[in-house]
């Protein structure tokens, strides 16, 4: 039985084909505030779709995107015809982001969310040297690399497959554990983790491998230790197209060139 949503709120990047595009719709669907939607429609790219996705984390809004930027991974395409039939039909996905937790080297904290990875980042030319701890057991005395990343099956087919991580099926409880240029233990090429697990990171000689780390699109300055675990109570909801479910083309990733 399909469901019924009534009331769409068309958001847009900040782009001229994203723009015309949301003119377009309101034209034949109208439009509604974001608070009083049943669904939010997102035009953009994938980098516009995870900023919506943090917005709208524990609002139960549901979010529809349709591409109208270059890769548009996490987006349906774009049609304007039979646009309620489309969401109406479409796969539900519930999902909860990872929390990082920062110690910095200034003595503060920070917290931040990840819809795709936290990764940690060489601040200069020195490697980094990490320990890495998973649920207070070291795993790893000493890795030299460039950078380490947490990745969720959602990111998985992002930075963590750039830097050689597995894709992750959607459904899989699982978390990508990915070096970036490890230098040693050279032959590490990382681990699955179940995602039911904290992931401690402690950055070593702080001061002369200064390393800065990373949730989405939210960056922290010189941390000196990361704890890295998934938000149980915090979720984001987002639509696909059935011929064309996050299922699907997580699945396809792994036959593609």
């Amino acid at each position: 039985m399909l469901r019924s949503f009534h009331t769409l709120a068309f958001i847009a990047s900040n782009t001229e084909e994203a723009f015309a595009s949301l003119n377009a719709l309101v034209a034949v669907y109208g439009n509604v505030d974001p608070k009083d939607a049943d669904v939010i429609v997102a035009l953009g790219g994938d980098g516009f779709m995870l900023q919506t996705l943090h917005e709208t984390m524990n609002s139960g809004k549901l979010v529809y995107g349709m591409n109208r930027g270059s890769v548009g991974f996490l987006m349906n395409d774009f049609k304007i015809e039979d646009l309620r039939g489309r969401i109406n039909a479409a796969v539900e996905n519930e999902f909860h982001p990872l929390r990082m937790t920062t110690e910095n080297t200034d003595g503060t904290s920070s917290i931040a969310l990840a819809i795709n990875e936290v990764s940690l980042l060489r601040q200069s030319y020195q490697a980094a040297k990490l320990r890495v701890e998973i649920d207070g057991k070291v795993r790893l005395e000493e890795l030299i690399c460039d950078g380490l990343m947490v990745a969720t099956p959602v990111g998985s087919t992002a930075y963590n497959l750039s830097a050689h991580g597995p894709i992750l099926p959607l459904e899989a409880p699982l978390l990508a554990l990915t070096p970036v240029s490890a230098f040693r233990p050279r032959r590490w090429r990382g681990a699955l983790l179940p995602d039911r697990v904290t992931v401690d990171i402690e950055v070593l000689e702080v001061d002369k491998r200064p390393v800065n780390a990373v949730a989405d699109h939210t960056e922290v300055k010189s941390v000196q230790r990361v704890r890295i675990a998934q938000s149980k109570d915090t979720t984001a909801r987002i639509l696909s197209d059935p011929d064309r479910s996050w299922s699907d083309r997580i699945l396809a990733e792994q036959f593609s060139n």
